[in-house]
């Protein structure tokens, strides 16, 4: 198309987007007018194509993009962005900045076409950038670590105390704009350290207290549970991804996309994937954890590691598994008669070929055997992982009733093969208008849901304990 006939097209709908977007109802714009913003949006879909990718900035944290175990990538921005270009039939090519300045100074100057990398969209940046739509809402706290000296309970009592936040971040902006009418609060702006890292130096006691947003304290209050959130600053922050301001077609291409994504429940779907499983936060619990990676787990390691590739499992979930159902206690038994480290029933042990529940290396093997079987079994239209979700369902309250669960989806216009969908409806199965036409009647279904939420919990904290030591710590602990 000449330049001229592209430019007469752009202008006239770069101003009915933003009419569109801001001022008025779309139902008031002429319909040849919507026409010519349609058909301008269509153009740049084509040239998107024809270049074949979009370039995403983000940075690398677990709340965004990381790479996994087996060299793949994960995060709940990551995910959504791949959806995103799915949808649009181009790759996604992710550059990682290392700030968020960073990423908003590289958008600005128009070398990406958009960031997701878990930015909040505050009035004061949305007057300086093209914010998409609002995928997720979160809290802005202030986090401490507990100990003698009670915890401050507004940024006018701080005791002495002092507040790190990163440099040129929101929680900056936020204190910069809200910290000079607070008589004797101090605090300090880092250019070296992330939100990440000052939440693990106040953990460390090397600095008194930091902010973060409530998702990012989630995720790290597991690897760091001495750490508490004092109170909130900000009680709601909408996120969203950042586009690029010479391309505002994209900015509605994204409206558009995201519309359809929540409708499908996706959105939901991911946010649940990510977040889900974290339950209310156990301090006593996850400290014990903690205490009996180091004194128990050694004992036992080598044998969950075998077991595991023996039967193609990740070890680490076989090693949660087992925490969440004995503590890694080889002579645990529960009230009805299961027994072990991995506390098989009888009629299962003898199945699997397991002469003593309480000797726990064939013990862990039967138990990495069953799961793998239970895992396999299940309908083959379940991807991962959703498979390992629901196989651990049935660990915990057999597989009849997993698929009573599965068989209830159907009936109720869920989706069988989603586990986010499935984890709902369990709860279900210990109510007797839906139990009593069940092939297999009551079960504990709320229970299993959070047998499943506890051990991806005990996974990510192993996970994240052997980041940080190498697993060969562990075989040096043998004992």
């Amino acid at each position: 198309m000449p330049k001229k006939t592209r430019l007469w097209i752009y202008v006239p709908s770069l101003v009915l987007h933003n009419l569109w977007k801001y001022l008025v109802p779309l139902s008031l714009i002429p319909a040849a007018a919507y026409g010519v913003y349609r058909y301008n949006i269509q153009l740049y879909v084509d040239e998107i194509r024809q270049k074949g990718e979009l370039v995403i900035l983000t940075r690398n944290a677990p709340t965004t993009y990381y790479e996994t175990k087996d060299n793949q990538f994960a995060g709940l921005e990551y995910d959504m962005v791949r959806a995103f270009t799915d949808a649009l039939g181009v790759k996604a090519r992710f550059v990682v900045k290392d700030s968020v300045h960073d990423i908003f100074a590289t958008i600005n100057d128009g070398q990406a076409d958009f960031a997701a990398a878990g930015l909040a969209a505050t009035d004061e940046r949305r007057k300086l950038y093209r914010f998409g739509p609002s995928y997720q809402s979160v809290q802005t706290l202030v986090i401490c670590r507990r100990g003698q000296e009670a915890l401050p309970t507004s940024l006018g009592n701080f005791n002495g105390r002092e507040l790190w936040v990163p440099e040129r971040s929101v929680y900056a902006e936020t204190l910069e704009r809200i910290g000079p009418s607070i008589p004797g609060l101090h605090w300090n702006r880092t250019k070296e350290w992330n939100t990440e890292l000052l939440l693990a130096k106040v953990w460390q006691r090397e600095l008194d207290c930091t902010v973060a947003n409530s998702d990012i304290f989630a995720l790290n209050q597991r690897y760091y549970p001495e750490l508490q959130a004092a109170f909130p600053i900000v009680s709601e922050q909408r996120l969203a991804w950042v586009v690029n301001p010479q391309h505002w077609q994209l900015e509605a291409i994204l409206d558009d996309w995201f519309t359809k994504f929540k409708h499908q429940g996706k959105l939901d779907e991911l946010v649940a994937r990510y977040y889900g499983y974290l339950d209310e936060f156990d301090y006593v619990d996850t400290r014990k954890f903690q205490r009996r990676i180091e004194d128990l787990l050694p004992r036992y390691h080598n044998w969950f590691r075998q077991a595991a590739g023996k039967n193609k499992l990740d070890w680490r979930l076989l090693a949660a598994l087992s925490y969440q159902e004995s503590h890694w206690n080889p002579r645990a038994r529960s009230p009805t008669g299961v027994r072990g480290i991995m506390m098989l029933t009888l009629p299962t042990a003898r199945y699997l070929g397991v002469k003593s529940r309480l000797d726990p290396k064939p013990n862990i093997f039967a138990g990495a055997r069953h799961f793998a079987e239970l895992r396999n079994n299940l309908p083959g239209t379940i991807a991962e992982p959703d498979r390992t979700w629901m196989a651990l369902a049935a660990y915990n309250m057999g597989p009849g009733h997993l698929y009573d669960a599965l068989e209830l989806a159907v009936k109720l216009n869920k989706n069988p093969d989603s586990w986010n969908e499935v984890e709902a409806i369990l709860p279900l199965l210990s109510e007797e208008n839906y139990y009593a036409n069940l092939k297999h009647g009551y079960a504990g279904g709320t229970q299993a849901m959070h047998y499943v939420r506890r051990i991806r919990d005990y996974q990510d904290m192993l996970t994240q304990y052997l980041q940080q030591n190498s697993p060969e710590k562990l075989a040096q602990r043998e004992l």
